[in-house]
């Protein structure tokens, strides 16, 4: 099970784990919309801050617009690749460090905020034992013995800056106050995480939609997230009337990691998507073509994908102000 909530006060975003460290979401929305009206309008604001941002795994999005944000605040960035640039680290207790890793986390965070005011954190499920990743045992470690905010990049279970940036661009792009949100399962030739669906689910419960989750039997979610969701296991009948259509893959949660089918009937193609109401087609990226979705779908006007990623400076820059304005 999931953290309910990581450390903070009663009065403010201590770090920004989930979507549970946001005390107002409205207002959270709503600061975001003004920072992608007016990108730099706080640009002094980072003014001899420091943006600290530690990958355990690749990335191209997240990185770059991490970067981008922080230099439209002024903030210095200081980049650190966990495994290459830096030590393994030791995230459990009590281990005898006779082995790979060189330091503990306990350390690590600590020296790290000597370093930076804010601090970032990309690492992966491993896809092996659910109750290890589940646990989020390096994000929660980093969020204890650090001494400065945390800012979850993606971590095991969730990506919260991605769902974020995702609320942003329905928000600028919904034509009627309630639209119908589908979240679709689709095919993909590795193993992925449950961290994006999980998230997407987690921010869309909170927006004023209605989200339907389709996927084929067995793709089932963590219970924490999918309860009181509606799921649909006929993915075109779940696309009728619907003004978004979100793509991901995520393997199986039941049966740990595992892919327990690759239909490419479940891409999404100009087929399915003529029963929606003109939907607007959302991917966090990066896509497999023609496997997740069709090239007339992915490059057609009601592709949102880039606005999308886009996006993703907006909400990390929104965070990163919530915690420099404190």
């Amino acid at each position: 099970m999931l953290p309910l909530f990581t450390k903070q006060n009663f009065n403010r975003m201590e770090n920004f784990f989930s979507i549970k460290d946001v005390k107002n979401i409205k207002k959270l929305l709503s600061n975001a919309l003004k920072v992608k009206a007016n990108p730099i309008a706080n640009k002094e604001l980072g003014t001899n801050k420091t943006l600290g941002l530690i990958f355990y795994n690749s990335s191209l999005r997240t990185r770059i617009s991490s970067q981008k944000a922080a230099y439209n605040l002024g903030m210095d960035v200081i980049v650190l690749n966990i495994g290459s640039d830096g030590w393994e680290l030791e995230s459990k207790d009590g281990v005898i460090m006779d082995q790979g890793t060189a330091e503990h986390i306990k350390e690590a965070a600590a020296v790290i905020s000597e370093y930076v005011d804010v601090i970032g954190i990309r690492c992966f499920a491993s896809l092996k034992n659910s109750a290890q990743d589940y646990s989020e045992e390096v994000l929660q470690n980093f969020i204890k013995h650090a001494t400065v905010p945390i800012i979850n990049l993606e971590s095991s279970t969730l990506h919260p800056l991605q769902s974020f940036a995702d609320l942003i661009t329905i928000e600028t792009n919904k034509t009627k106050p309630r639209p119908k949100v589908v979240l679709t399962w689709a095919p993909h030739p590795r193993a992925l995480p449950q961290a994006v669906a999980n998230s997407f689910i987690e921010w869309m419960k909170e927006a004023d939609v209605e989200l339907v989750v389709t996927h084929p039997k067995g793709y089932e979610l963590a219970p924490e997230f999918s309860n009181g969701i509606t799921t649909e296991y006929d993915q075109k009948k779940a696309f009728e009337g619907a003004d978004f259509i979100y793509a991901k893959n995520w393997s199986s949660y039941t049966e740990y990691g595992q892919i327990l089918n690759s239909d490419l009937s479940w891409c999404v193609n100009s087929d399915k998507m003529s029963v929606t109401n003109n939907a607007k087609f959302m991917h966090c990226l990066p896509v497999r073509r023609n496997v997740v979705v069709s090239d007339e779908v992915i490059d057609s006007e009601n592709s949102i994908v880039i606005e999308q990623a886009g996006n993703r400076v907006v909400s990390i820059q929104t965070i990163l102000e919530e915690f420099l304005k404190k």
